[in-house]
């Protein structure tokens, strides 16, 4: 087949990132984009000359030769474009997390496994090479039996200063646990299964239209092991964000997305692990999977999973 052709709706600051990729990537090629935001749409006229603009993104789902659309709008508007995108009969590729809601994100897994589609949800972790090497390392046995999994997000400020819009400060559809915490929630289904007995404290401020400043909670994974999950923003640090797992025989840690380091009782040194081989990206899989080959995609089923842990962790007791 052709290369596939790809649709995207909504340009902001992450649409734009995978745009980039989807346009770098031998076998797909931007065909369409949409954003309400006319001055958005001139400037990707310019970039992207022979490339349908739509204000509607309804347009944009009739377009003939759009093969998969790239779902990239803010949270709460996940929901109906997905629904349309499916009814329409078009690979999807929504961004995380599924929905705004449990209702919603079960609607949108119902309809996509009658769709016959290819749908998908862009979670970047399991596509990275330190988180290869991270999963290599506990299926190994590097630190023996898991004995606790934690999870620790401190922000200066939320929003950040590369994402100063409405909705993200917002209680409805944004926060750092609502933006953070799902690439970690499937992190986790990956590695270690399912997550249950989830206990939550928020803190929120005064004003009930901004999103919580701090959140302190416990889970388990189905065998017992205990995961913690501390995040606060509005304090004198930089950024961090830090998923640990800690095992009778040694510690693994993924720093800000990225950095993995790793000891145990044989190299006591806490060392940076590395490794030059980088895993197939998330297009690649996408393309597999709509060339109908066997593909590694987090998909609508996995997304519901993951927020179903995420509503019971926003949930106010």
């Amino acid at each position: 087949m052709g290369k596939i052709n790809i649709g995207i709706i909504g340009l902001g600051a992450v649409g734009e990132r995978l745009l980039k990729q989807f346009t770098a990537h031998p076998e797909t090629n931007v065909t369409a984009v949409s954003d309400v935001n006319v001055a958005r749409l001139e400037e990707m006229k310019r970039d992207l000359p022979e490339a349908s603009t739509y204000t509607d993104y309804r347009e944009l789902l009739q377009d003939k030769l759009v093969d998969l659309v790239y779902v990239a709008v803010p949270p709460k508007f996940h929901h109906p474009i997905v629904v349309d995108v499916l009814k329409a009969g078009k690979h999807v590729l929504c961004e995380k997390p599924l929905a705004n809601s449990l209702e919603e994100a079960k609607e949108m897994l119902e309809l996509a496994e009658t769709a016959g589609v290819v749908h998908a949800i862009n979670f970047p972790l399991p596509y990275s090479n330190p988180v290869e090497v991270l999963e290599e390392k506990i299926r190994g046995g590097y630190i023996g039996n898991l004995k606790r999994v934690e999870l620790t997000m401190q922000f200066p400020a939320w929003p950040r200063e590369w994402q100063q819009n409405p909705w993200i400060a917002g209680r409805e559809q944004g926060g750092f646990v609502r933006e953070i915490t799902p690439h970690y929630i499937q992190l986790m289904h990956q590695l270690f299964g399912a997550v249950k007995n989830i206990h939550t404290y928020i803190e929120y401020p005064e004003n009930e239209a901004q999103c919580e400043t701090g959140i302190i909670a416990r889970m388990e994974l189905e065998n017992g092991v205990p995961i913690l999950v501390d995040g606060l923003s509005g304090i004198g640090k930089k950024e961090e964000i830090n998923f640990r797992m800690y095992g009778d025989k040694g510690v693994l840690s993924l720093l800000n997305w990225s950095v993995l380091t790793g000891s145990n009782l044989l190299e006591q040194e806490n060392v940076e692990i590395e490794r030059e081989n980088a895993r197939t990206g998330l297009i690649d899989e996408l393309v597999k999977a709509i060339s109908g080959e066997r593909a590694k995609l987090v998909t609508f089923k996995e997304g519901f999973a993951v927020q179903e842990v995420l509503e019971k962790l926003l949930e106010l007791k």
